[in-house]
């Protein structure tokens, strides 16, 4: 096992980085940014629902958003959970089709 100092002369040991690569590829892998993204594009679809006014609502919750902020995000596919779901609260989801 590896150690590296950290703050205070503590120690933080990692037994093995392979994990550590391997959650890297599953979070970046560009089919499940597709999947996600048709999702909440269908759900603001269905809803009638713009970017304009999906910032709106989320500021309106509390979590500031530009139009062109969500545009880049939503474009890029490669946003948060966190993101995912206050849109989908924003927009009064309950229940999303995963298919």
């Amino acid at each position: 096992m590896k150690k590296y100092p950290v703050v205070n002369d503590k120690n933080i040991g990692y037994d093995d980085f392979r994990h550590l690569i391997r959650d890297y590829h599953m979070a970046k892998n560009p089919e499940w940014e597709q999947r996600v993204k048709g999702i909440l594009k269908a759900e603001l679809k269905r809803r009638g629902i713009g970017y304009r006014e999906l910032a709106e609502k989320l500021t309106e919750m509390g979590v500031p958003e530009t139009e062109r902020n969500i545009a880049n995000k939503i474009s890029r596919g490669g946003f948060t959970a966190v993101f995912f779901v206050q849109c989908l609260k924003a927009i009064g989801a309950k229940t999303i089709q995963i298919d």
